[in-house]
């Protein structure tokens, strides 16, 4: 194992030998006695202090680098993608397509700047009232609540990512995995035990995602304006239909009478398939996927949705690649580039799975029923979930959990449309209060139950933040113990 480096406050905490510990100001710095308690030679810094600046720049570094990285590949990956679809258009639509490539480019680098400032502040502002806690209140008496509050107070933060910009989802998906640790810790307590027990049923984490999908899907169907704007976009395209069709199954599901048929029908005829489709049907498979049988659109559409969705993944897996284990991947390149193509491929293969799998549902239900309403569309879209049986076990609960974050905000925006849940004009920005309440779950764990993480998390948040001393030590006798060794 690595050498853990000493995390040192400097001032008293509950050894009585500490409190007066330099206190004598006429002792000369250079004598052995004091230079090894840790002063940094002529400059008379304290070296627990330099350990605390230290570890507050470093943070702050390397949330920077995580943000800007992760937002700068994935922008990076959109802008590639508008400059391959540039070529593929015509030339008279050239260079209106290189003007707003070149503005996307532009507002690329500038989520990517946010970010980087969003995480290396979270980061640097998490170390530093950390740190001034433990200066303040000793390192043990703190160490019970003190990432408490230092995640709460970092929590906002996220306004640097834009004062007007909503990040509902990101929020609710933190709060999703401030709940499982928080389950985690339960289901270890005396107390909470026997009532999170129910929490470690094997197969939760598909359940979860087949509920999501009931509401996700239904809302991409009838009522996209629920949804996300980037994630209905990434829905838009991973569906593979086009406005007019949802917008005929939208009609026949809601019992309204259909305003654009002909739309479907030219549709189609755009790609060489000529559909002369029936006012009077009771289901809409003729919609969906015009001549084709629904076994048929099954197969055909799987094929289609995994081009789209290795894209997708590729930066998904190469990306961490090169933050976790960037150690690795120099010692070993061919065995950590080769698990993620191969997670890259498994990957893709479920998101097609689970967006072939939507309608064929759908398509069944329909059949079967010789119907398709409301209740129908939210049946059938329900065991698409059941597709994240392909993904690793590991990242099952991932998925789940950021597909539950915004299916709840989807349900919720649905229930204040219909008039159920009154807005709130007095609270706007949620999203960072319960953004804030989430980071303080979050590393009050990371600080007291390091067990509920798994290790990859860990690694990173270990990177970023420095591995916290136990509770019931104090950091200053490690100073000691280096420095004498």
């Amino acid at each position: 194992m690595p050498r853990q480096l000493p995390d040192v406050t400097g001032l008293p905490d509950d050894d009585p030998d500490d409190s007066v510990a330099h206190a004598d100001g006429d002792r000369d710095p250079s004598s052995s006695d004091e230079f090894s308690g840790g002063y940094l030679g002529l400059n008379q810094i304290p070296l627990w202090e330099y350990d605390r600046i230290w570890r507050v720049v470093t943070a702050s570094a390397k949330g920077f680098a995580i943000g800007a990285g992760l937002k700068g590949g994935l922008s990076l990956f959109s802008v590639l993608s508008g400059l391959r679809r540039r070529r593929s258009r015509p030339p008279s639509r050239k260079n209106e397509l290189l003007l707003s490539n070149s503005e996307a480019a532009v507002m690329a680098l500038k989520e990517t700047i946010r970010y980087g400032l969003f995480l290396g502040t979270f980061a640097g502002t998490f170390v530093s009232v950390d740190e001034i806690i433990a200066a303040l209140g000793g390192h043990r008496r703190t160490a019970r609540w003190r990432a408490l509050l230092a995640g709460a107070i970092a929590g906002p933060s996220m306004l640097l990512t834009g004062a007007n910009t909503q990040h509902t989802s990101l929020a609710i998906y933190i709060l999703m995995r401030a709940a499982v640790l928080a389950s985690r810790c339960g289901i270890k307590s005396r107390r909470f035990g026997k009532y999170c027990k129910p929490l470690t049923w094997k197969h939760g984490d598909i359940f979860l995602m087949c509920l999501s999908s009931s509401q996700i899907l239904s809302a991409y169907i009838l009522k996209q304006e629920s949804l996300p704007p980037s994630y209905k976009s990434f829905l838009n395209k991973h569906g593979g239909k086009d406005a007019s069709i949802l917008q005929g199954v939208k009609e026949i599901a809601c019992g309204l009478p259909f305003t654009d048929l002909e739309a479907v029908e030219k549709f189609y005829q755009s790609t060489g398939v000529n559909v002369k489709l029936n006012p009077d049907m009771d289901i809409p498979c003729s919609i969906v996927h015009g001549n084709q049988s629904c076994s048929a659109h099954t197969f055909s559409f799987l094929i289609q949705a995994y081009k789209r969705a290795l894209p997708v993944y590729l930066p998904v897996y190469l990306i961490p690649a090169l933050i976790v284990h960037r150690k690795g991947l120099l010692e070993r390149p061919c065995t950590i580039l080769g698990k993620g193509l191969l997670g890259t491929a498994r990957s893709s293969l479920f998101l097609s799975t689970y967006c072939a799998s939507a309608w064929m549902w759908t398509c069944i239900l329909f059949r079967i029923f010789r119907r398709c309403n409301i209740p129908m569309v939210a049946m059938g879209t329900f065991p698409t979930g059941l597709a994240l049986a392909i993904e690793k076990k590991s990242r099952r609960i991932e998925i789940s959990l950021y597909c539950l974050a915004r299916a709840i905000e989807s349900f919720f925006s649905c229930m204040a449309d219909a008039g159920y849940l009154p807005k709130s004009r007095h609270l706007r920005r949620a999203d960072v209060v319960v953004f804030s309440i989430s980071t303080s779950i979050i590393m009050h764990c990371y600080a007291l139950e390091r067990d509920v993480f798994r290790s990859k998390y860990l690694n990173v948040l270990d990177w970023v933040f420095g591995v916290p001393p136990p509770p019931d030590e104090t950091p200053r006798h490690k100073t000691s113990q280096f420095a004498s060794g």
